[in-house]
């Protein structure tokens, strides 16, 4: 595990954003698993920014997006394909059949997940897994529990996930209770791992995470078993990680 530390969300944003370019250089098909949230909207302007102005190019990639709302339609104004298709794919060159969410509105939730995992392995695997962390260390969609789920499932949300959730949604009663999510395994098979945080508000479950024991209480604690993860942080968020784990030069 590496961990870089940059002073402000704008820093941790702009090393992201260099972390994706780099492997969109290398590897113009490379497949990208992207999440939604607060955190990686900096990251999603720097890509445009890099689009826009002629440095980058994402014509090649396949994406795949960790979670969806169930009984939310791709056009509704709080699904995670709307939030993806506003923050970054109606503002760069990724054909739309090269992007993917899971659909919130299949008649049967178990076939649909079955047929995402499927359709990334037939991509070849995700090459670089982007990460935001929950105040209760969700992953995704994966809150904690006494396991940690292998594929994509289905899932209710907790408690305080929906409270955390309602501030985009008119009231706390229409945040959807259950949603569809990558698992850990299917976390852990990509390539590499980026997980942003940011804000003094994350500083103890980033700790936790990443120095606590492994285990599905703390679902994110889970990244402490993959070969290429990386941890970057602004100087809060890591503010009680950097006593444990020196932070990377880099």
């Amino acid at each position: 595990m590496k961990l870089i530390v940059a002073p402000d969300y704008a820093g941790i944003c702009e090393k992201a954003a260099n972390i994706f370019a780099d492997e969109i250089r290398r590897n113009p098909a490379c497949v990208l698993g992207l999440a939604t949230g607060s955190t990686p909207v900096g990251l999603y302007q720097q890509l445009i920014r890099r689009y826009q102005d002629g440095t980058l190019d994402l014509s090649h990639v396949q994406t795949f997006n960790l979670d969806e709302y169930c009984g939310l339609a791709g056009d509704h104004p709080q699904s995670y394909r709307w939030f993806m298709q506003k923050n970054l794919f109606d503002h760069v060159n990724i054909p739309p059949q090269q992007t993917h969410i899971p659909s919130g509105i299949a008649d049967d939730p178990e076939e649909e997940c079955r047929r995402y995992d499927a359709l990334i392995e037939s991509c070849g695997g995700i090459d670089i897994q982007l990460l935001g962390i929950g105040h209760n260390g969700h992953i995704g969609f994966n809150e904690p529990d006494d396991h940690f789920p292998v594929g994509s499932h289905l899932t209710r949300l907790t408690d305080s996930t929906i409270q955390a959730n309602s501030r985009f949604f008119a009231s706390e009663d229409e945040v959807p209770t259950h949603a569809i999510t990558m698992g850990a395994g299917s976390i852990l098979k990509a390539k590499k791992i980026l997980l942003m945080a940011s804000g003094q508000g994350k500083a103890e479950i980033l700790c936790r995470s990443m120095t606590g024991p492994v285990t599905p209480a703390v679902p994110a604690s889970v990244l402490q078993l993959h070969r290429d993860a990386v941890i970057l942080a602004d100087e809060a968020a890591a503010s009680l990680l950097c006593r444990i784990i020196p932070p990377s030069e880099e």
